[in-house]
C-alpha cells in the first residue's frame, strides 16, 4: 500500500486548520459589521492591532516555546516588571535610551533565570514560569507600589501613539511585521526551527541524536525574556504611563492565539501562519465586543471558552477519525492469480482453456 509522506500529511492538516481559521475570521468580521458600523473604519482597524500589539509580539516567541514542548506563563509578568523598571529608572533620572537598554537586559536575565531551571535542572516549565509569574508581579509591586510613571518624552510616545508620516499606522506596527517575518524564517526555514520541532516531537530521541536540547531550550527562554521586555517598552510608548499591574491577564490571550493557531499544546507541530490568523481572530473578536460595550469580564470568559474549544476540538476530531478507521470494513482479498494456484488446478485450468 502506498502511503502519503508524513510531512505532506502534516502540511495538509495545517492547511485545513488555517482554512478553518480564515473562515472563522471572515465570520467574526461579518458579525462585527452587523454589531457596529464603525468596525471597518481605518482608524478602528489600526486600533485592532495597535491596542494589542504587545500580545501579538509575545505570541511569536510563545509559538516556538510551545512547539518545543514547553510553556512560559511568566511572559506577561516579565513584561509588567520591565515596564515598571523602565518607568522607575526614567523617573530616577536615567537617560531614556539607557533606561530602555537596561530594561531589555533585565528582561533577558529573567529569561535566563527561567531557562536555567527548566533546561539544566529539568524542572517543569509550567511550575517554574508559574512561580515566576507570582514573583515578578510581586517585585513590580515592590518597586512602584501604587504609583505610576508618565510624562515620557514626546519622541518616545510618538513611537506607539502617532502614525508614520503619510501612513495610517505607528512605527510599532512596522516593528511587529518585521519581527513576524524574522520568526517565520527562523521557525520554518532554519536549522534552529527544525531543532525546536524535533525536540517537541521527542526530546529523548533528539538528545540521543546529538541535538543540543538544553541549549535550545535555554535560548528559547532567553529570547522570551527579551521579547517580553520589548513588549513592555512598546506598552509604555503606546499608553504613555506604566504601573505595577501592567499586562495582567495577557497570558490568556497570548496562549489562546498560539493554540488556536494550530500549535499542539503537547509540542512538535505548528506554524506561524496559523498563529497569525489566530491573532486576527482573537483581536477582531475582542474589538467587536468592545464596540458593542460588552463587559470586560464577559470578554475574558469568551476568550477562555475559545481557548478550551481550541484544545478540545482537535483531540475530538482525532478520536473520531481513529474510531472511523477502526470500524472501517476490511476489503475482501483478491482471488489468487494463476501462478499461485495449486499445480493440479493450474493444469486443469489450462486444459479447459484449450
Amino acid at each position: 500500500m502506498i502511503t502519503q509522506p508524513t510531512h505532506r500529511r502534516n502540511w495538509n492538516w495545517l492547511q485545513g486548520r488555517e482554512t478553518l481559521l480564515a473562515v472563522i475570521f471572515v465570520g467574526v468580521i461579518f458579525v462585527n459589521i452587523q454589531l457596529s458600523p464603525y468596525f471597518l473604519g481605518v482608524d478602528n482597524l489600526v486600533n485592532v492591532f495597535q491596542l494589542s500589539i504587545e500580545k501579538a509580539t509575545i505570541a511569536l516567541i510563545m509559538t516556538l516555546i510551545i512547539i518545543s514542548g514547553e510553556i512560559d506563563l511568566s511572559v506577561a509578568a516579565v513584561m509588567g516588571l520591565c515596564a515598571t523598571i523602565f518607568g522607575w529608572l526614567y523617573q530616577g533620572g536615567v537617560a531614556l535610551p539607557l533606561a530602555a537598554l537596561l530594561t531589555l537586559g533585565i528582561g533577558t536575565l529573567c529569561g535566563v533565570f527561567n531557562g536555567m531551571w527548566i533546561a539544566y535542572l529539568g524542572l517543569p516549565s509550567l511550575a517554574v514560569t508559574l512561580a515566576g509569574l507570582v514573583g515578578y508581579r510581586g517585585l513590580a509591586s515592590v518597586i512602584l507600589e501604587e504609583k505610576s510613571v508618565s510624562e515620557f518624552p514626546d519622541w518616545f510616545s510618538a513611537l506607539g501613539q502617532k502614525n508614520i508620516a503619510g501612513l495610517p499606522f505607528p512605527p510599532t506596527l512596522v516593528l511587529f511585521v518585521l519581527l513576524f517575518a524574522v520568526f517565520v524564517g527562523v521557525l520554518h526555514f532554519s536549522a534552529f526551527g527544525r531543532t525546536v520541532t524535533v525536540i517537541g516531537n521527542n526530546k529523548e530521541a533528539a538528545r540521543f541524536a546529538g541535538v543540543g536540547v538544553r541549549r535550545t531550550k535555554l535560548t528559547l527562554f532567553i529570547v522570551s525574556g527579551f521579547m517580553s521586555a520589548l513588549a513592555g517598552l512598546m506598552y509604555a510608548a503606546r499608553v504613555g504611563t506604566v504601573r505595577a499591574n501592567v499586562a495582567e491577564g495577557f497570558e490568556l490571550d497570548i496562549i489562546t492565539m498560539v493554540v488556536l493557531g494550530g500549535v499542539s499544546i503537547f509540542g512538535g507541530s505548528g506554524t506561524l501562519i496559523g498563529v497569525g490568523l489566530a491573532v486576527l481572530v482573537v483581536l477582531s473578536l475582542r474589538n467587536g465586543m468592545q464596540l458593542s460595550n460588552i463587559n470586560g469580564s464577559v470578554q475574558t470568559s469568551v476568550i477562555g471558552l475559545l481557548l478550551v474549544l481550541s484544545l478540545l476540538l482537535p483531540t475530538l476530531f482525532h478520536d473520531v477519525r481513529e474510531a472511523r478507521r477502526r470500524v472501517k470494513p476490511v476489503p475482501p482479498l483478491a482471488p489468487p492469480i494463476a501462478d499461485e494456484l495449486p499445480k493440479e488446478e493450474s493444469q486443469r485450468s489450462i486444459k479447459t482453456t484449450l
